[in-house]
């Protein structure tokens, strides 16, 4: 039977249900698509037997809002959905949000703040004793003691706080199997301790072996660096392969303990989880409240790849889909673009093929798919590891097959790409050919950042690099008479960036006639590298420390610096320059940010004009024995009459 999951009771009866196993509790609406976390999970278990209810978007306040399908068999699931809900409801400054493209219509308000510990508590009111396992990216990011940007604190695991008994960290096909099938056979659900990619908490370490405990949750509190330790400790056992089991103390002789990373998917194993019956759409009953946005930017997409060895210290995925690529096969993701073909909607265009980072499809190297990855150094920086293999022809041979699909006008890369993994590569001609065939006008790419130090600090290749690449990308555009463009991604105020790296950034902004419309503003984001940086002032793997501007004054500066050709930031970009010390770049000249406005700004243009003024007045009387007032006058009526003199040819 392909259909939606059940929503209700009458759906549920429609089936020939008289229960379901699992009720799962969801932040966003019901999308059925596999760029949705919920959907794959649900639809992973549908394929196991298991029966899963769907409960979108509860209404927290009411205790009945759980009930709709009665007590389940085996356990709740609950997930935030696929946006952390903090991140959903908050910019970066902390202003709510106004419009949730997780939600029909874009509304906002039908989930709450830190939405996985409040329906973990909601569910845990009514029904005591049930299994409750919680997953997702916000649980993921939690699933220990972390740093909380909006409360400005450290929390504990979010298992201990949404009263949960199991959490699944990751993509979680393997482990919500592996742990309904152990709640099918009868284990009692404090007992299901042995699943790699889970967390549970327990008062006994007796049946744990070659663990590493880190500082516990009160350490954390008293001292910064205490974070920053255990982070390090952290970072360096993400991995399925040479990752360790960790504990986490807390009070009253309890802790949490993160087993082991799950395994990443073969190719097989991915093939399978997206040749599920989806529906490919929110549910019809969201029609008539507007839809959900969230579907539009993936319904024509495809999704090729997962994990990503790039890197970067501000993402989280090292932390929540690790770094070994797992990647589908090309009969796998060419007969989902037949499907996508067939859709009535569909105009011709696949939007993306691609995942964390489009260019990625295999392993940066053989070993670790047996070894794992290093866990003391990266792939790509701050070079290109020896062992890496930059190769590009699976995933070109991939998009020439789909560009040759009947009914297929154009085959887009939007998701982003590493532009220094393509410089890595000696073969130029996937570069040539996504300039010809798979680009819209405009690449986006994320330099992040032009200075080498805030580069280093976000775990970014040197801007050389990026120069290369911008170089390459102008010479083969313009061999194939394509005038097409580099938008670049920058961040404001990330750590290790002061008023000097911001002002160097502006200087290059205004070389290469550059104007962004977008600035991301660095946002600490539980379980990354530079969230913890932000909070405790020091890189958790070297234990050095790194400049942090927290003052939001000050971030707010940096951010104008990039924006410096908009009027609404112009005084902060003079403030900005004054603190810095960088007056020399208020003025007329064309290397100048902005042109002066106040007192001193104008007395000193004065000042230089005068001076001017002085030096032709001096030239013209000695050269031509008047008054530089009297021959001023000549030249302007010489220009005139030169003018009039043009206008008249032009008419005759």
């Amino acid at each position: 039977m392909k259909d939606f999951l059940p929503i209700c009771r009458e759906d549920m009866e429609k089936r020939g249900w008289g229960e379901v196993d699992f009720v799962y509790v969801i932040g966003d609406a019901y999308v059925d698509h596999p760029s949705f976390g919920p959907a794959i999970i649900s639809r992973i278990l549908e394929s196991e037997g298991y029966r899963v209810g769907i409960i979108a978007q509860p209404d927290w306040k009411d205790g009945n809002s759980i009930n709709v399908f009665g007590e389940p068999r085996l356990g709740f699931l609950v997930s935030a959905g696929n946006m952390d809900s903090m991140v959903n409801h908050y910019s970066v400054s902390k202003k709510r949000r106004s419009r949730d493209s997780f939600t029909p219509g874009g509304a906002m308000g039908k989930r709450p703040d830190r939405a996985t510990v409040v329906y973990g508590n909601l569910i845990r009111r009514t029904y005591k004793d049930k299994p409750i396992i919680i997953g997702g990216i916000e649980a993921s990011l939690r699933r220990l003691a972390h740093y909380d940007y909006w409360d400005d604190c450290m929390k504990r695991s979010v298992l201990l706080d949404s009263q949960a008994d199991i959490l699944s960290y990751g993509m979680g096909e393997k482990s919500i199997v592996e742990i309904a099938d152990s709640l099918n056979s009868g284990i009692p659900v404090d007992e299901i301790t042995f699943v790699r990619g889970t967390v549970f908490k327990t008062k006994y370490l007796d049946n744990l072996y070659d663990y590493i405990t880190l500082p516990s949750y009160d350490e954390l509190c008293e001292d910064k660096l205490n974070y920053a330790k255990s982070f390090g400790i952290q970072y360096r056992n993400t991995d399925a392969f040479s990752g360790k089991c960790l504990v986490e103390p807390y009070n009253d002789n309890l802790f949490a303990v993160q087993n082991p990373m799950s395994y990443p998917l073969t190719t097989e194993e991915m093939d399978r989880v997206y040749a599920l019956p989806y529906m490919r759409n929110y549910h019809p009953s969201y029609e008539s409240l507007g839809g959900v946005d969230a579907i539009k930017e993936v319904k024509f997409s495809l999704i090729s790849n997962r994990g990503c060895f790039g890197g970067c210290n501000f993402c989280a995925l090292t932390f929540h889909q690790g770094r070994i690529i797992q990647a589908r096969s090309h009969e796998s993701i060419i007969k989902e673009a037949e499907i996508i073909i067939g859709d009535p909607d569909f105009k011709g265009y696949i939007h993306d093929v691609g995942g964390p980072t489009a260019n990625f499809r295999k392993p940066s190297c053989k070993k670790q798919l047996t070894k794992g990855v290093c866990p003391d150094r990266q792939c790509l920086f701050p070079n290109p590891c020896p062992n890496l293999q930059a190769d590009h022809s699976d995933y070109l041979e991939l998009l020439r097959k789909l560009r040759a699909l009947p009914g297929v006008k154009k085959v887009f890369i939007r998701s982003g790409i590493r532009f220094d993994y393509i410089m890595a590569d000696p073969d130029e001609t996937f570069f040539r050919e996504m300039c010809e065939h798979h680009i819209s006008g405009q690449l986006k790419v994320a330099p992040e950042h032009i200075s080498d130090t805030v580069l280093k600090t976000l775990g970014k290749p040197k801007n050389s690099v990026y120069r290369a690449f911008c170089k390459k990308y102008a010479a083969i555009n313009k061999k194939l008479g394509k005038p097409q463009y580099l938008v670049p991604y920058l961040m404001s105020s990330h750590p290790g960036s002061t008023l000097k790296e911001a002002i160097e950034l502006a200087e290059y902004l205004r070389d290469n006639n550059l104007s962004p419309e977008q600035v991301q503003d660095f946002y600490p984001t539980p379980s990354t590298v530079s969230t913890c940086m932000y909070y405790t002032g020091v890189d958790p793997r070297t234990m050095k420390p790194v400049y942090v501007e927290k003052n939001p004054h000050g971030k707010a500066m940096q951010r104008a610096l990039i924006q410096y050709k908009n009027p609404k930031n112009y005084e902060l970009v003079h403030e900005a320059l004054t603190k810095a010390h960088r007056t020399d770049l208020i003025g007329f000249d064309k290397k100048c940010l902005i042109r002066p406005r106040n007192t001193k700004d104008i007395q000193r243009k004065n000042q230089g004009r005068n001076t001017a003024n002085q030096t032709k007045q001096s030239a013209a009387e000695k050269r031509y024995g008047i008054s530089f007032e009297k021959y001023d006058s000549i030249q302007r009526a010489e220009a005139l009459r030169s003018k009039k003199d043009r206008k008249k040819w032009h008419r005759n």
